[in-house]
């Protein structure tokens, strides 16, 4: 009686946390919806205002942006990590947090450390790397006033010559199926397209009005914010698909262990219920 009893016990625990992994399921996928949205609207115009700025920076004009000059001697670099807050995501963490100690391990610059969401700030403090700055505001709903502060310091930064370069590890979303732990350069950004050595250079000719250097001005800034913004929405809607995944797969095992723990309480029942059976049976023979 006593190992049905904990069978019993056990089962409704596990039914307990099935309940409470369907329901974070339920949640994850109402916010990924949410968040796919925001990400794909944004796709589009970051992608088009980067292959104009790259087109640009391979043009023959008489003068650049300070942000898409490349640095011969890569003296002082920024590594912004962006990972999650909470956790039972899967490996969303550990594939960002990986590409971003390979990062550390192979940078031979000076290089500061920046972290978003607290699972990658506890994890790299525990490793022992010194985390310069570190971000917790940034949730499932991440907005451009937010990415825009850190995109006006490290503009600020990179033309003043504090930083040489900025690379960002995140979870790139590429379709619902299909999300990828990257590493990008996102300073200097003549690269934001896909522009790098040996692809075939654009042979679109643009007229500015008012002027070349004005449009400069305000389109590449802009192209870098978009794509601050474009990082921290990849992460978001790729932090919720695999949050969603990890809960489906707990819940369904939960639903297995319960379907296991109940055959083991009816057999168990059962032997109980034959041993009682057995105890009468012998003592009416005794009687006799």
């Amino acid at each position: 009686m006593a190992n049905a009893r904990a069978i019993v016990k056990r089962r409704k625990a596990v039914r307990n946390i099935r309940k409470i992994t369907r329901t974070m399921e339920l949640i994850a996928t109402a916010r990924f919806k949410k968040a796919m949205d925001r990400a794909t609207e944004a796709a589009a115009y970051t992608q088009k205002i980067a292959e104009i700025v790259a087109d640009l920076s391979q043009g023959s004009l008489k003068f650049s942006h300070p942000l898409l000059q490349s640095r011969d001697t890569v003296k002082n670099s920024v590594l912004l990590v962006i990972t999650s807050n909470r956790g039972l995501c899967g490996g969303y963490n550990g594939g960002v947090l990986r590409k971003a100690t390979a990062c550390i391990r192979e940078s031979e610059s000076n290089q500061r450390v920046e972290v978003a969401g607290k699972r990658g700030i506890n994890f790299l403090k525990f490793k022992g790397q010194t985390i310069a700055e570190s971000y917790t505001h940034f949730e499932d709903r991440p907005t451009f006033e937010e990415a825009e502060v850190l995109a006006d310091r490290y503009i600020d930064e990179f033309i003043s010559g504090k930083i040489d370069r900025l690379d960002v590890a995140y979870m790139k979303f590429e379709s619902s199926s299909r999300q990828t732990p990257v590493l990008e350069r996102l300073l200097p950004i003549g690269q934001l397209a896909g522009t790098g050595e040996g692809e075939k250079k654009s042979n679109i000719d643009y007229e500015f009005l008012p002027s070349a250097q004005e449009i400069l001005e305000e389109i590449v800034p802009a192209a870098f914010k978009a794509q601050m913004l474009k990082c921290f929405l990849d992460a978001a809607v790729s932090e919720q698909i695999f949050r969603m995944v990890a809960m489906k797969g707990a819940t369904e095992n939960a639903g297995e262990m319960i379907s296991s723990l109940s055959r083991q309480y009816n057999r168990a029942r059962q032997s109980q219920i034959t041993n009682e059976l057995a105890e009468i049976i012998g003592g009416m023979a005794a009687l006799e």
